[in-house]
């Protein structure tokens, strides 16, 4: 499957980053996982004190986080600065804070462009599994595969539950509503459906049959 690109959109609990990387693996494919990108940028604005509710002081300093992404996936990570954060990247304060760093357009812009690299990058070995927002709409809109996966809220907020510790289905369900208006109304690179994307309803299925869905899905596509 030399060049191939998996085009994975959708919002927080839709299930994007299991399935992206179970179909990663089962393809041979590289991953990459956008939002951690965003995060990452995020943990290091936190860290240097920059105030979130000023976009021009985002903008001033989105150019300065240094990122490295590992793009194996059955180990994917991100590097800030020679520092692997993937585990603060994970936390409330950041959950919290990424989208309004990631509405800003000057962080867009820089981790785009890093997107993109990455994805080139991946061609020569097969290719990539690549997971986010604005992945078939803006990052890689000639994906020869998009895939936009839903859940209802109720399935979406169990499952964040599930993963962290100390919440609640009901604060994880008004804070995914809170992210989800967020995401898919900043100017810069909403979360939307590609208009070529198929969509995947994932409430009713299992990790391994969205997994087996999405392989169908490449399987027609290619």
């Amino acid at each position: 499957m030399s060049g191939l690109v998996v085009a994975m959109d959708g919002p927080s609990g839709s299930g994007k980053s299991s399935a992206s990387r179970g179909v990663a693996r089962a393809l041979g494919l590289r991953y990459l996982d956008t939002g951690a990108m965003y995060r990452a940028v995020t943990w290091w604005m936190l860290q240097r004190g920059v105030d979130l509710e000023d976009p021009a002081a985002i903008a001033a300093r989105s150019a300065e986080p240094a990122l490295t992404m590992t793009i194996d996936p059955d180990a994917p990570g991100v590097a800030v600065d020679g520092l692997d954060v993937n585990g603060p990247i994970r936390g409330a304060e950041v959950t919290g804070a990424v989208s309004a760093v990631s509405a800003v357009p000057e962080v867009r812009r820089r981790l785009v462009d890093l997107q993109r690299e990455i994805i080139a990058g991946s061609l020569p070995d097969g290719g990539i599994v690549v997971e986010g927002r604005d992945i078939g709409t803006v990052v890689a809109p000639d994906a020869p595969v998009k895939i936009y996966l839903t859940a209802s809220a109720e399935a979406r907020a169990h499952r964040r539950t599930a993963e962290l510790e100390g919440t609640s289905v009901e604060a994880q369900r008004a804070a995914m509503a809170r992210r989800d208006t967020l995401d898919s109304t900043r100017k810069a690179d909403p979360l939307a459906k590609a208009a070529d994307a198929v969509e995947l309803d994932t409430t009713p299925l299992d990790l391994d049959e969205v997994i087996a869905e999405v392989l169908r899905i490449v399987k027609e596509r290619v």
